[in-house]
């Protein structure tokens, strides 16, 4: 079988790929030059999480950012984007409790950002933020399993749905996700075998995250992969760079050539 080239990458595309049993590939992305960079390399989806939180501001959690700050975030990786699908995460209380707020919240970051979808965490207590969503025309895409953004009411970060009253609520959830029309699922941090029985039983893309590898596709967080951070060490990250360590080599020669007088030389001045 031959792997069909997309120039871009829509919610139909990633469909036809799970219908062709072809991986999707997904990474985060939140500003202007790394998002290029992801997708010039191939990438099928960009999602701006809110892990931009931690990742970009230094927070301990997700919850701290703003819908005004991932619009910002969202706004710079679309400038970049020409190929790959841009989907953005609706931050912690601005879908949670009112429809009508997840609504108007999606809408501002699909008309402020450009943005192509948005993605929200949890299953049947948001179904009717989602499904308002939707009937606006505006794709989404589902999260389940360890939802950060109610890292207060879990009180840790580790797997989810190991026992069998939670795996089947997020069974339930997966179906009831696509049935009210969400175009994909994040699972994460949930068992691989669980996690292959959904990618199973549902037919629209199912896209892990610490979930094993028999599913439609796999994200990670681009900062972790590349290396630039270290302290986040969990089993299913794998780091293809240590770009930390040679960014911090990188400067501290910068800094001894400026002390030392070689930089800059006399074909660096004018």
């Amino acid at each position: 079988m031959n792997k069909k080239i997309y120039k871009r990458v829509t919610v139909k595309s990633l469909q036809e790929m799970k219908d062709n049993a072809e991986k999707i590939s997904m990474l985060t992305s939140y500003d202007f030059t790394l998002a290029g960079i992801v997708d010039k390399s191939g990438i099928d989806v960009i999602l701006v999480g809110d892990s931009a939180s931690n990742i970009m501001a230094g927070h301990e959690t997700t919850l701290p950012i703003t819908l005004d700050q991932m619009i910002y975030h969202a706004s710079s990786v679309i400038r970049a984007v020409e190929r790959a699908l841009v989907v953005v995460d609706l931050p912690f209380g601005t879908y949670q409790s009112d429809s009508q707020a997840a609504l108007e919240s999606a809408i501002r970051i699909m008309k402020e950002s450009g943005s192509h979808a948005v993605k929200l965490e949890g299953g049947k207590e948001i179904k009717d933020s989602i499904k308002r969503i939707i009937r606006a025309g505006i794709p989404v895409m589902g999260h389940l399993g360890l939802t950060p953004q109610s890292i207060y009411k879990f009180g840790t970060y580790t797997v989810r749905a190991k026992e069998d009253k939670e795996a089947n609520q997020l069974i339930e959830d997966a179906h009831l996700l696509e049935k009210i029309g969400c175009f994909a699922i994040v699972l994460e941090k949930v068992p691989s075998k669980l996690a292959e029985r959904v990618a199973k039983e549902i037919n629209i893309p199912i896209i892990g995250i610490g979930a094993g590898g028999n599913v439609d596709g796999q994200v990670l967080v681009l900062h972790d992969l590349i290396g630039m951070t270290k302290e986040f060490n969990p089993r299913f990250l794998r780091r293809y760079m240590n770009l930390h360590d040679e960014i911090v080599n990188a400067i501290s020669n910068f800094s001894d050539d400026i002390k030392s007088g070689d930089f800059p030389n006399e074909n660096e001045q004018y």
